[in-house]
């Protein structure tokens, strides 16, 4: 019996060495993988080493990667190790569709399947790809889209249409609101739209391809719509602040010629919108594409196959978690309230003035984290 048992044990111990030898032998391979998560109750993607008092979504996501056996231990610890890059950082409480991470990984057998039974049900690994050894996920997209699901009763006037949930967006009010986020389109100078840039800061010009707000629809009895927005890159806020300045247009809070103001000099207190309905959607190469995906080696960084996976977890976690988290917390009705306070004619001293009283509301919100340059 002893035999027997220390036979078994001497099996045991020889499999796992095999386990580690396989592990030591799998070469490592520069990849990407596609991402999926809920963003709630996560201190934003980027991982802080060293500070386990706010989770991140890379905590999680480096966790699973040791654990399944694609990384070391010591480059879960040092990042840099494994050569990993984030495509976008999502802040407090965002959420992404079409999250792109870069890193080199070990290519074992199963490999998603084992990455995803370390991950919580919210965060899912939806795709991989093979990329080639320089790519760097932050550096080579050319265009990052969001999406940004909102309330419809946000765009209510705030004199004369129904507040809340029996509002019903009609089509005159969307006609204006497309109309409104059509200005955003082509290269602006954004300083107006985030704390980061002054007016001259050449970084402040941004570039928008296409913003528009989408036919509206009822989940849980309350009237919601998408606004998509697809830019070369974008600063800390600047899209919730787009957003926000609409919305005040639309509710007779500022006049329309206040977006022509934002683009001068001159400092406009411009409002930012929550950051609950905020979503990552999906980042493009459209540049590696060309030269690297269809040279025979690599793969186009699209994800055609993987559509109907994203559709089913934004159905699934993203969307019911803003819808609940909306009814309970209110954060878009609690947002409108403030509106009142802001000054759009005013100059820098009474907006600062504003601003203070503005805060406490509006520093519950986790910025939008598009700030896709200032790594």
């Amino acid at each position: 019996e002893e035999n027997g048992h220390l036979n078994k044990r001497l099996k045991r111990d020889a499999g796992e060495e095999d386990a580690e030898d396989q592990n030591k032998k799998s070469p490592k391979r520069k990849i990407v993988l596609l991402m999926a998560y809920s963003g709630k109750g996560y201190h934003g993607m980027q991982r802080n080493v060293g500070s386990s008092q706010f989770k991140t979504i890379e905590d999680d996501l480096v966790s699973a990667l040791v654990q399944s056996g694609c990384i070391p231990e010591n480059h879960g610890e040092d990042m840099k190790k494994m050569s990993f890059q984030r495509c976008a950082r999502t802040d407090k409480g965002v959420s992404a569709a079409g999250q792109i991470v870069s890193l080199k990984v070990r290519l074992i057998d199963d490999i998603l399947e084992k990455i995803n039974n370390h991950l919580p049900s919210h965060i899912r690994i939806l795709g991989l790809k093979r990329v080639t050894g320089g790519f760097n996920s932050k550096n080579k997209c050319d265009a990052r889209t969001y999406s940004y699901m909102l309330p419809t009763f946000a765009f209510a006037h705030k004199d004369h249409d129904v507040q809340e949930e029996v509002y019903r967006l009609d089509k005159e009010t969307l006609e204006k609101v497309n109309k409104l986020l059509a200005c955003y389109k082509g290269t602006h100078n954004f300083h107006n739209f985030t704390s980061q840039k002054g007016p001259r800061d050449p970084s402040a010009k941004r570039y928008i391809m296409e913003m528009y707000c989408g036919e509206p629809f009822v989940r849980e009895n309350i009237e919601f719509a998408v606004i998509k927005v697809k830019g070369q890159s974008f600063m800390m806020h600047q899209i919730r602040k787009m957003i926000g300045l609409v919305i005040a247009i639309v509710k007779g809070y500022a006049a329309e010629s206040i977006i022509e103001l934002c683009w001068g000099e001159e400092k406009v207190d411009v409002p930012k919108a929550p950051g609950l309905g905020l979503v990552l959607e999906r980042v493009h190469f459209e540049k590696y594409n060309r030269r690297f995906g269809n040279d025979g080696l690599h793969e186009p960084l699209e994800w055609t196959e993987e559509e109907e996976k994203i559709a089913v977890f934004k159905e699934q976690y993203i969307y019911p978690t803003i819808i609940n988290t909306e009814r309970e917390e209110k954060s878009m009705v609690n947002w409108l309230n403030t509106l009142s306070i802001h000054d759009f004619n005013s100059s820098v001293v009474g907006m600062q003035a504003n601003n203070k009283n503005a805060k406490n509301s509006s520093d519950l919100e986790g910025s939008d984290g598009c700030d896709d340059d200032s790594d």
